[in-house]
């Protein structure tokens, strides 16, 4: 027998024993088992003619043995993926044959070997997330053969050598999550013609991108996102007529985009977001109707969208938020069936939404807030399948009653339509139709009427925002039951949706008196804002078993009756706002206890008696 395959199955022992007793076998692959134990010293001796040999996605652990440097005819040594230590071995430096060198995922520490740089016929050389400490090796330059190199995810630091330029077969360059430093050689982009994708995110790489980039007229692939580049992008970079990814957000990065990038290209991906970047859009993004990704928020973008997004159906992604947009585009994402992420808030865009935006029935994400919108948000006149998760509708001019097209949005997370102009009563649907609801803020609009009891079924329900409206009687008591505020471990705001690692949601919420707007913590904060109202009489008893919640704001309404007396139990409160009501009696003993408290307004009430002291008071 000289070939062997038994991957993907469930083997389960240590090397089979069996496997050395074949000795004419040169092509063996028991990648992808759940094989266990060391790897086998005496696997050269009883093997000597393998030329391929994988044993990848297993648990293999120990160090690769010194005995391997004995396989001399080896050309492919794949063995990622196990639980291997001991660092990259010195002795594969004297692999003469090896064509393919695949150790990542492996925990092997130390550095990368400069006796590499020896392996005249590698091609490909893998060491991706196995824990290296240590600087690029200039030496790796003389591997003149190496097609793919992947060195990502480790802890290497100092510069990228201009030596590498050397490797002029060089294809697939993959040197992300690192601590380099310096700059991107120029020389890169001139010795590398085949090069096809370079990949150098998440990194501390300084400088402009080289104009030299324009050479490279194969590549598909240009990931340099979470460095500190600055300066401009180069107008060489609309040369690049294969491109398809290009990713440059998370930079220093400013000056204007080359207003003919997309220009006979096939741009699928275009991530601008977090630098400075102004004026217009490139006109030509969607020449090639292919545009699945577009994220430019926070920069300083200016003017009108390009009008060939409307053409580009794929869309599936669209971050255009923090920027100066203007213009109509109420009408501009309607027929993008495709679309499950939108924000364009934060910017300068009018218009109303038409019955069209209801054709995105896969759109989870939608965030319009902080625009100049305006009208009524329309009904659903046919079938309509809501996807949406999270939706932002705050700081508009947006009128009529609640939105009844939401009705049906069964996998809503957060809902804030703040800050706009919508009035009438409070739907008592609410709380049976949105189950996973955990953020909800419909401050200042002008709603009036009761607030539901039903709505104590939302029992996800952390954050409930209510302030500065029109709304009258009392507090339900069922809100006893808001079950995520009785606990003070909160379950995190689900991210799944959002689909990018360094996008999250975010609330506004008055917090301890400031305008804040909570982000990352958002799954930290639970609580409760019903101020500015015509809410009245006594403040439920049972309100106090909601022992999460870390603020509570019920000022400025006509609230009466004593304090509760067991508002101590609320032992995670740090803001506490009862002020400009009528409460009156004593403050109850049990609020000393609050050990969190660090802002307190009771002014304005009927209350008498003593403060009560102890640790806070």
């Amino acid at each position: 027998m000289t070939f062997m395959s038994l991957s993907l199955n469930s083997l389960n022992s240590s090397f089979p024993e069996f496997i050395l007793k074949s000795g004419n076998i040169t092509f063996l692959d028991l990648s992808e088992n759940t094989l266990f134990g060391s790897l086998p010293e005496s696997l050269p001796e009883k093997l000597p003619n393998l030329r391929y040999l994988n044993l990848s996605a297993n648990g293999f652990s120990g160090r690769i043995p010194p005995s391997f440097g004995k396989l001399t005819k080896l050309k492919y040594l794949r063995i990622a993926a196990n639980k291997l230590i001991g660092g990259v071995p010195e002795f594969l430096g004297s692999m003469m044959q090896l064509r393919n060198l695949q150790i990542g995922e492996n925990r092997l520490g130390g550095p990368i070997p400069p006796v590499l740089g020896r392996l005249q016929m590698l091609q490909q050389l893998d060491i991706t997330s196995a824990e290296l400490v240590s600087s690029l090796p200039p030496k790796l330059g003389n591997l003149s053969n190496v097609s793919f190199l992947d060195l990502s995810l480790n802890q290497l630091s100092g510069g990228l050598p201009p030596l590498f330029a050397e490797m002029r077969a060089m294809r697939e360059f993959n040197i992300s999550l690192n601590n380099l430093t310096g700059e991107i050689p120029p020389a890169f982009f001139t010795s590398w013609p085949e090069l096809i994708s370079f990949k150098l995110s998440r990194n501390s790489i300084i400088g402009k991108i080289p104009p030299e980039i324009g050479n490279m007229t194969a590549l598909e692939i240009l990931n340099i996102n979470t460095n500190r580049l600055e300066g401009e992008l180069p107008a060489t970079i609309s040369a690049l007529k294969k491109l398809q990814y290009l990713a440059v957000f998370d930079n220093n990065m400013s000056g204007t985009i080359p207003q003919d990038l997309g220009k006979g290209l096939a741009l699928q991906f275009v991530m601008f977001n977090n630098n400075s970047f102004s004026d217009q859009l490139p006109r030509n993004l969607c020449d090639g109707f292919a545009l699945q990704t577009l994220t430019v928020n926070n920069n300083n973008f200016s003017g009108t969208l390009p009008p060939c997004l409307k053409n580009c159906t794929g869309l599936n992604r669209v971050l255009l938020g923090g920027n100066q947009f203007t213009g109509d585009i109420s009408d501009a994402f309607g027929m993008h069936p495709d679309l499950v992420f939108l924000d364009v808030s934060g910017n300068k865009l009018t218009g109303e939404l038409p019955d069209s935006w209801w054709n995105l029935q896969k759109l989870q994400f939608m965030d319009l807030s902080h625009n100049d919108f305006s009208g009524e948000i329309p009904a659903v006149k046919t079938s309509y399948k809501c996807s949406l998760g999270l939706v932002h509708l705050a700081g508009n001019s947006f009128t009529g009653n609640f939105p009844s097209a939401l009705e049906g949005c069964g996998s809503l997370v957060t809902l804030d339509i703040g800050d706009n102009k919508f009035f009438g009563g409070i739907p008592a649907w609410i709380g049976q139709s949105f189950p996973l609801l955990k953020i909800l803020s419909l401050r200042s609009n002008n709603f009036t009427g009761e607030i539901p009891s039903d709505w104590s079924k939302l029992s996800r329900l952390q954050l409930l925002d209510m302030a500065n409206n029109s709304l009258t009687g009392s507090i339900p008591r069922a809100f006893a039951n808001l079950s995520s505020m009785k606990n003070p471990i909160i379950i995190s705001t689900d991210q799944s949706l959002l689909d990018g690692s360094t996008y999250h949601d975010r609330i506004h919420i008055i917090w301890k008196g400031k305008d804040l707007d909570f982000q990352k913590t958002i799954q930290l904060m639970t609580g409760i804002d019903l101020s500015g109202n015509s809410l009245s009489q006594c403040i439920p008893e049972e309100l106090t078993n909601l022992q999460g919640l870390r603020f509570l704001n019920l000022s400025r309404n006509h609230l009466s009756c004593s304090i509760p007396g067991n508002i101590g139990s609320l032992k995670f409160l740090e803001s506490l706002d009862m002020s400009l009501n009528e409460f009156s009696g004593a403050i109850p003993a049990s609020m000393s206890s609050i050990s969190t408290l660090s802002n307190l307004n009771l002014s304005n009430n009927h209350l008498s008696g003593k403060i009560p002291s102890g640790n806070k008071l």
